[in-house]
């Protein structure tokens, strides 16, 4: 395990990494796609926002934060508008969620820089909080297919050729002090057969780059709700080739009986384990979120298990947001406490002391 995961309590908690957006803020940055707003009125708004998630995740008490991808429209658009050689014909959006239409008319140009400026993004995330900080990128299998590709013969040559700028936003992202990357393959659930080529990818993004990596698969979180089926024996074994240091799952939603396969196929690296279900607003109890936790104890050790929802919790409402994070906090806390005998840390017990007698 990394010098960054093995300074966190044993469970630590986090999240996967997006965040409700307001509906306020859905009114305006719509209002910026429809030439309403100014870029710079849009940043600062995002930057409110940022700021605003990270105190919500703080005081839940989640041990590593992230900005919530709130500068993001969706998990794709921010990444290919600024790609050079993807082609955007219209920018304009009637709704700022909605996808763009993007296409590849010539092979995508081969640059050691970071097009993308996710380094920046990175920084200013870091600057607010003393927290760790996760920060994720959708990764080059999921951004490929939305992409309309008019270059290469063979559609892995542009997934490889996506992988090669997400390498150099990686290297930027460790050279600014990032010590957490995630690769999101939200799309990869729905092309089993193409988990080969996405791992191959996933190296490349990962190559030189030494920082704790994790790979998030899930089965799509569009609207909360999923575009896919399926269990996760679909990643064995193509994904023990996988240079990361975890695997980031949704398991609340679906049940825990995909674990045994994860055991089976022998993964002993961390599992990220979805303890949330970020599909629903019903908001979980910390009993039933320590009860998910132990049903994973018997098969991953508590040193290989990290606690977050099954996936980013954009798609939810922030008061529900808020509630399902102190409850996994909670749940995580009780279990910990179980196994170590220290006593949980609660609001009206801020430290580790035993209560008076």
């Amino acid at each position: 395990m990394s010098d960054l995961m093995s300074g966190l309590p044993l469970l630590p908690t986090s999240v996967v990494g997006s965040y409700p957006v307001p509906e306020w803020m859905e009114r305006l940055k719509t209002d910026y796609y429809r030439g309403r707003m100014s870029y710079a009125q849009l940043r600062d708004l995002h930057d409110m926002a940022i700021k605003a998630a990270l105190r919500d995740q703080e005081l839940a008490g989640i041990d590593v934060v992230s900005d919530g991808e709130l500068r993001r429209d969706n998990d794709i658009d921010y990444f290919l508008a600024r790609m050079p050689g993807i082609d955007i014909p219209r920018t304009a959006k009637d709704f700022y969620f909605d996808y763009y239409d993007a296409r590849v008319t010539e092979r995508l140009p081969v640059t050691d820089t970071a097009p993308l400026m996710l380094a920046d993004d990175f920084s200013f995330t870091a600057e607010q909080t003393s927290d760790p900080v996760k920060f994720s990128f959708t990764g080059p299998f999921s951004l490929s297919r939305r992409v309309r590709n008019e270059a290469y013969d063979d559609p892995d040559e542009l997934v490889t050729a996506i992988a090669r700028v997400l390498n150099a936003e990686a290297r930027a992202l460790a050279a600014r002090g990032a010590r957490l990357l995630q690769i999101d393959e939200p799309f990869l659930a729905g092309y089993p057969g193409e988990v080969k080529t996405a791992i191959k990818a996933v190296n490349l993004v990962t190559e030189g780059v030494d920082v704790t990596w994790a790979l998030h698969v899930c089965y799509g979180n569009r609207y909360a709700r999923p575009s896919w089926e399926g269990h996760y024996d679909f990643l064995f074994p193509a994904v023990l080739d996988a240079e990361v240091d975890q695997l980031v799952l949704e398991f609340a939603r679906k049940g825990y009986a995909d674990l045994p396969v994860i055991d089976k196929f022998g993964w002993d690296r961390t599992i990220g384990l979805g303890v949330i279900d970020v599909k629903s607003s019903d908001v979980e109890t910390p009993e039933a979120v320590a009860s998910r936790i132990r049903s994973a104890l018997g098969l991953v050790p508590a040193e290989r298990l990290v606690i977050n929802p099954d996936c980013g919790l954009r798609n939810i409402s922030a008061p529900v947001a808020r509630a399902k994070l102190a409850a996994m906090v909670a749940g995580a806390a009780a279990v910990r406490s179980e196994l170590t005998g220290a006593h949980p840390l609660s609001p009206l017990n801020p430290s580790h002391e035993e209560p008076a007698q």
